[in-house]
């Protein structure tokens, strides 16, 4: 065989051994394909998106990832299909989103939970045994005071305290709970204030899971191996 030849040969096998080493990789080392966990109105929730949102609820709860428990992981799952129905509710909304500068207060108070979070480096050892980045962190808190700020526009106009509430749970429960605990007494004008937004949040959590109720069962969400009834609006505030 002429050299010629030989070089014309070499050209045309070639690309054929190229396509048979990309073949013998592919199945040699196949990669873990991203599984969906759950769809919400056409928008796909995958397990890369559920991994990363227990690590974000390990970093703020001090726990452990091993430690998470298939209930802890099916309530994560629900917190974040809430999400996705109440991101979808933003769109139409009008409400002070987070700033930068508010998203980095919440950071530093989720840092005063570790000794070793005083030091960047620290935070940085940190944020990697929990398995998040910093640029992840700083999005979900930003959802996070978002989300709270867009259930407040909605429903805290609607979440109307009068007197009587007021006075009856100074009666009934904070009298007895002051009583209880030996300190003197306490004028109903002191704390009906406070009294008046305890109440005010009570009542806009109940109408938050109304609101989750609803937008579930008018939207489309799946959960592969769960019933929409078996399915449940998870705890939105932390």
């Amino acid at each position: 065989m002429t050299r010629y030849m030989q070089t014309a040969f070499l050209r045309g096998l070639l690309p054929v051994m190229l396509l048979l080493s990309a073949w013998s990789t592919t199945f040699a080392s196949p990669q873990v394909i991203d599984r969906i966990v759950a769809t919400v109105n056409g928008r796909v929730i995958l397990q890369s998106d559920l991994d990363e949102a227990l690590s974000y609820e390990a970093l703020l709860s001090n726990r452990s990832l091993a430690k998470f428990s298939d209930e802890d992981r099916r309530v994560v799952l629900d917190r974040l299909i809430d999400q996705e129905l109440l991101r979808e509710q933003m769109k139409s909304a009008e409400f002070k989103h987070a700033t930068d500068a508010e998203v980095a207060a919440r950071v530093a108070e989720a840092r005063k939970q570790y000794p070793q979070g005083a030091s960047d480096d620290g935070w940085r050892a940190i944020l990697a045994g929990c398995q998040i980045t910093e640029k992840d962190l700083l999005s979900h808190v930003q959802l996070q005071i978002d989300v709270m700020r867009l259930v407040d526009a909605r429903l805290r106009p609607a979440a109307q305290i009068d007197a009587k509430s007021i006075e009856a749970y100074y009666r009934d429960q904070f009298v007895p709970k002051l009583k209880a605990s030996g300190a003197g007494d306490v004028p109903l004008d002191e704390v009906s204030g406070k009294i008046r937004e305890l109440l005010t949040q009570e009542k806009v959590s109940e109408m938050l899971v109304s609101w989750l109720q609803t937008l579930r069962s008018e939207g489309d969400v799946h959960v592969p191996g769960r019933t929409l009834s078996s399915m449940e609006p998870g705890a939105q505030a932390r």
